[in-house]
């Protein structure tokens, strides 16, 4: 097995704050690639101020930025614009999730860029995108849920329009841009060339909907999509059951109905009118949700509901809270949660990395330590750069860049 990274070599200059451009980073920074976060003085990354902290250490800070180094820059000074000016012909890529513009004025757009490095790969990740008529709107996780119909297909039928309970957009979105980089590297590889990466919260969402938008056209909108609870709105029985203890999902397709009816020891409702087929099911929802609880109501736990419909091969699952979730065997053997050791936070549970190979290779390291605010002044200016010793105190002074112990 090699002892190189899959991006071993690749240096990122990181622009991003809050989640998803952090999130793109820290996977690039997990297979491999040294990203180097700047981070505006006196406070950084807004993310180091959240809570719950342990010794001013925030776990988000944690999660989304180990293995990163920290250079903290005013961007609003010339000194901290050359600075990072004179880091970008040594750079491959280049992240940042800033309203549109904002680099810009900072004479960092892409055309600034690509005259310091030719093929510099720049990824810009935004709420609605570089074009169209939102495109200077400030865009927000909730904003894009709002905006691309997440929001209207969830919550009760007769309830309000409600977000989803995770940062989907803006965690789906930094997945997308760094898989997007990914085939840019390639792409470089291929041409020499390098390109900007326009990647939207917005756009990524809409890539999310797997039936609604296909089936307001194919209809003209009389397919109405809209919130339905806790029931899948196109296949029955598909959704959450009340089982003796808690919830339980329960998921059917043609191919799995005669499984679940035969665990409830009622093979004969696949006769039954009402469920001879999806959409006779689908119309007499609530005749089959009953007839489910009303069996499951017969067991004493949801451990036993689950093993006699597990054993008809009937696709289920109990609903976890995220700390159950977090502790289920499965997902703890898969290294699906990852336990990092943090010098001021202690020892922290951390979504691990979602990517696996069936044969052996280097996988993401387990360890890593997020920065400090400013811990990489001096390596980044003197070391890579080249600056003589005292530079960085000489810009702390004048207020250039900043540097904290947390």
């Amino acid at each position: 097995m090699s002892n190189t990274s899959w991006l071993d070599g690749v240096r990122v200059l990181d622009f991003t704050q809050y989640l998803a451009g952090p999130a793109c980073t820290r996977m690039l920074a997990e297979l491999g690639a040294e990203v180097i976060k700047v981070e505006q003085p006196p406070y950084g990354d807004p993310n180091r101020g959240n809570r719950p902290r342990t010794n001013r250490r925030a776990g988000a800070h944690v999660q989304q930025n180990r293995l990163k180094k920290s250079l903290c820059v005013d961007l609003g000074t010339d000194d901290g614009v050359a600075l990072v000016k004179e880091l970008v012909p040594l750079c491959d890529i280049v992240v940042e999730n800033f309203s549109k513009g904002v680099l810009d004025r900072r004479g960092l757009s892409y055309a600034d860029l690509k005259e310091l490095r030719e093929d510099i790969i720049v990824a810009s990740i935004t709420g609605f995108g570089h074009t169209g008529p939102l495109a200077e709107k400030p865009g927000f996780e909730f904003i894009a849920q709002a905006a691309t119909g997440v929001m209207h297909l969830t919550g009760e039928p007769d309830g309000p329009p409600m977000f989803t309970g995770i940062g989907m957009a803006d965690t789906n979105a930094g997945v997308h841009a760094w898989g997007a980089l990914g085939h840019a590297l390639f792409r470089r590889e291929r041409t020499g060339l390098g390109t900007h990466l326009d990647i939207s919260l917005a756009d990524c969402l809409f890539q999310m909907h797997e039936m609604a938008v296909h089936s307001e056209s194919m209809t003209k909108g009389r397919h109405g999509a809209i919130r339905n609870g806790r029931h899948y709105a196109t296949i029955s029985p598909a959704g959450t059951f009340g089982g003796p203890q808690d919830w339980i999902v329960v998921f059917c397709a043609e191919n799995q109905i005669s499984n679940l009816f035969n665990a409830m020891g009622r093979p004969e409702l696949i006769e039954d009118e009402r469920f001879k087929g999806n959409p006779a099911r689908v119309a007499h929802r609530d005749d089959l949700t009953a007839l489910i609880e009303e069996w499951m109501a017969t067991f004493e736990t949801d451990r036993a509901v689950l093993d006699v419909l597990e054993a008809e091969r009937v696709p289920c699952g109990p609903v976890l809270s995220v700390w159950d979730a977090m502790h289920y065997p499965h997902f703890v053997e898969r290294g699906t949660i990852r336990t990092v050791a943090d010098p001021l936070a202690g020892d922290i549970a951390v979504p691990g990395f979602p990517i696996r190979t069936i044969d052996p290779c280097d996988l993401p390291p387990v360890d890593g330590v997020a920065p400090a605010l400013g811990e990489h002044n001096r390596e980044v200016v003197e070391s890579i750069l080249g600056h003589r010793a005292g530079t960085v105190d000489r810009l702390v002074e004048s207020g250039a860049m900043g540097e904290k112990d947390r």
